[in-house]
């Protein structure tokens, strides 16, 4: 089993940048890609990124395209996602997922381990 630790959300202006970070731990040798998904209040969960456990590619939504960034660091089996000139709308509980088998990264439905989520709050 792989287990997740989420990190770095909080409360922001608009326009600032976080960072969130993702810490797998475990059988991380069963990881496929990890990936980004957010859920704002009254809205249905997003897919934001997502990287390949080997960090060959990074894919991003088209809303975030340009703003954030995914990233690995293998030595620390850590995933990143820089945020940067933060809106309003990306306001919501940002989790971080984990894919055992390939298949398309921005199906939530494939992802079999979620990270507890962390805050992140823009405001005006």
């Amino acid at each position: 089993q792989v287990q997740l630790v989420e990190s770095g959300g909080g409360l922001v202006q608009t326009g600032d940048s976080l960072r969130l970070s993702c810490t797998a731990s475990g059988r991380t040798f069963s990881i496929s890609s990890m990936g980004w998904f957010r859920q704002a209040p009254g809205k249905e969960g997003e897919y934001v990124a997502a990287i390949s456990w080997r960090g060959v590619g990074a894919y991003h939504a088209d809303s975030v395209k340009g703003r954030f960034t995914c990233s690995m660091d293998h030595t620390k089996n850590i995933m990143y996602l820089q945020m940067n000139s933060l809106k309003r709308e990306d306001t919501a509980i940002y989790y971080c997922a984990v894919r055992t088998s390939r298949g398309p990264t921005y199906d939530s439905s494939g992802y079999s381990v979620w990270g507890q989520g962390t805050q992140v709050t823009v405001s005006s």
